[in-house]
């Protein structure tokens, strides 16, 4: 039986199910919007990674906003973009993996 994340309470739950447990939320099911939410981060860290752009999208603001305040300075912007290197390839590791940025964007 596989699990996903709810797209609303980021709560785990059965696929199968229509709608999440905890919350109500309806089942999107894959191949929905987390696909796209996905390739946005990925797309977002590929163009803008090292103003933090992906981290903004993530709702990591705390680091998305030191990635912008270095990203400005010469020397910072070396630092974010080895930054936004790592975050590319864990994105690239957990490609098209919904559930992995959901997680992350659920995250508070």
């Amino acid at each position: 039986m596989a699990m996903i994340y709810c797209y609303e309470c980021g709560k785990k739950y059965s696929e199968s199910a229509e709608k999440c447990p905890h919350c109500g939320a309806p089942n999107r099911g894959k191949g929905g919007a987390g696909e796209k939410q996905w390739l946005v981060a990925f797309l977002l860290c590929l163009f803008l990674g090292a103003f933090g752009a992906h981290r903004f999208y993530l709702r990591q603001t705390a680091s998305a906003i030191v990635m912008l305040i270095l990203g400005i300075t010469f020397v910072g912007l070396i630092v974010t973009g080895i930054w936004a290197l790592v975050d590319l390839i864990i994105l690239l590791c957990h490609a098209g993996d919904d559930n992995y940025v959901n997680k992350i964007a659920k995250r508070k």
